[in-house]
């Protein structure tokens, strides 16, 4: 059976004017997810801007999503960390608000040994939370490739990757590998994912389009090609920013332009340019048009 099925959100965290976590708008926001069908939340991620939080906000931030869920959707808590004891931290936090699993990235602060990788991830089972560990080589040193994944898969409580490699072919050698749940970690392989065979998508701007992406991810997962792809070229410009640096401002955007504000950034992350405002609302409006797109 798996844990991990389907469309896992990686929430937003509302902030007000003033910078503040929005904890009212926070509890909205996932209430609304879930009545539009999502299958999991996942806040405290990067695209949560978890290293902006206080650890107070970061505490509050994932109870209330645990709060608001109420066992109406799985709650997947992120814990990246500078180290692995505070990583430890947070996914005993996690258990203890009730979590039904972490997303867990390698060590992040520099290029790891591989029996140091495998260190930190044992540590990281031993508080008892199913992981789903989080294969990211662009943005940190470590490449968790289908060999060292099938190491990991031995560990106790690792059950799943999010392969964020954007190396489609990297599915099949992950199965071929490792026993673990395969979710799809990038938005513009949103489809591709599950027609390789992904059971799960961590997706990143399915914060503003939910009905849309449980969608493609189920025509995905059912093989219904000829049905999927105008809906997909038409979202496919807008999903592109999911692999991109500004990818939390143009997600916060994507809302805003939806009716649904998430409120500004924290730094370091600054405003978008004019020039990217403009794009990413042409994007936003052909996810939502209703024309089919031609290629």
């Amino acid at each position: 059976m798996k844990q991990f099925e389907g469309v896992f959100v990686a929430i937003v965290t509302p902030f007000t004017k003033n910078n503040e976590v929005d904890y009212s708008g926070l509890r909205d926001h996932c209430d609304w997810l879930i009545r539009e069908g999502v299958h999991g939340l996942i806040p405290a991620g990067s695209v949560g801007e978890y290293a902006a939080l206080t650890k107070e906000e970061r505490a509050k931030v994932v109870e209330t999503v645990i709060e608001t869920a109420a066992g109406r959707v799985s709650v997947v808590v992120g814990t990246g960390a500078p180290s692995t004891d505070q990583v430890v931290y947070w996914v005993q936090h996690a258990k203890d608000a009730g979590a039904a699993g972490v997303m867990a990235l390698p060590p992040i602060n520099y290029n790891p040994s591989e029996s140091e990788i495998i260190a930190h991830y044992e540590a990281i089972s031993n508080v008892g939370l199913p992981i789903i560990a989080y294969n990211n080589p662009h943005d940190y040193k470590t490449d968790l490739t289908p060999e060292l994944l099938g190491k990991l898969s031995k560990i106790k409580n690792v059950v799943a990757v999010k392969e964020f490699s954007g190396d489609i072919r990297r599915v099949q050698d992950i199965y071929a590998s490792a026993d673990l749940e395969i979710l799809i970690g990038v938005d513009d392989l949103g489809f591709e994912g599950p027609l390789m065979g992904t059971t799960g998508w961590i997706a990143g701007f399915a914060n503003a389009l939910p009905k849309e992406s449980v969608k493609i991810f189920e025509l995905g997962r059912q093989g219904k090609t000829e049905e999927a792809l105008p809906l997909y070229r038409k979202l496919l410009p807008l999903f592109h920013y999911d692999a991109r640096p500004e990818l939390v401002q143009a997600i916060k955007y994507t809302l805003e332009l939806a009716g649904r504000p998430g409120g500004p950034t924290r730094p370091p992350r600054l405003p978008l340019s004019s020039s990217d405002l403009k794009l990413i609302k042409e994007a936003y409006e052909l996810a939502i048009s209703k024309d089919e797109v031609k290629i």
